[in-house]
């Protein structure tokens, strides 16, 4: 039972890269195997998104410093690389979460801002220009 709930997990994973414009990935400053798991997973949505799909690497639980085993430097070394943005947050006392989600919506904004605007074009139509045919016999005569 448990690899079909891992199944159905992928599966969800993989429907929710292919429809979102942004992908925020969140290990645990405290686990060094959640941070191991973090380029795998970046290479998911690398895998199964939209092309240039915005990502965001986020350290969480920030707020437990005597137990934190992956440093600022370290995660911040990492997505300079990956070329993504990156920010410490702690749900616990609410540190940078309010500032987690106005970055992705301005780099959402942003992006959208760059693109064609979809909205205002019109839909392709197809012009038919000549003489009208006049009807000759048929069932329809009379």
């Amino acid at each position: 039972m448990h690899s079909g709930i891992q199944q159905g997990k992928n599966v969800l994973g993989l429907l929710l890269a292919a429809t979102t414009v942004e992908h925020t990935v969140v290990y645990d400053v405290t686990d060094q195997e959640s941070f191991n798991n973090v380029k795998q997973w970046l290479n998911e949505i690398d895998r199964y998104a939209s092309d240039n799909v915005n990502k965001l690497l986020v350290g969480n639980k920030c707020d437990l410093t005597a137990n934190k085993v992956i440093s600022y430097d370290t995660a911040k070394a990492f997505a300079d690389e990956m070329g993504i943005p990156f920010m410490e947050t702690s749900a616990k006392d609410a540190t940078n979460v309010e500032q987690a989600f106005m970055a992705m919506a301005a780099s959402i904004k942003d992006r959208m801002a760059s693109q064609p605007a979809m909205n205002n074009a019109k839909p392709p139509t197809v012009n038919i220009r000549g003489q009208p045919v006049a009807q000759s016999g048929g069932c329809c005569s009379s």
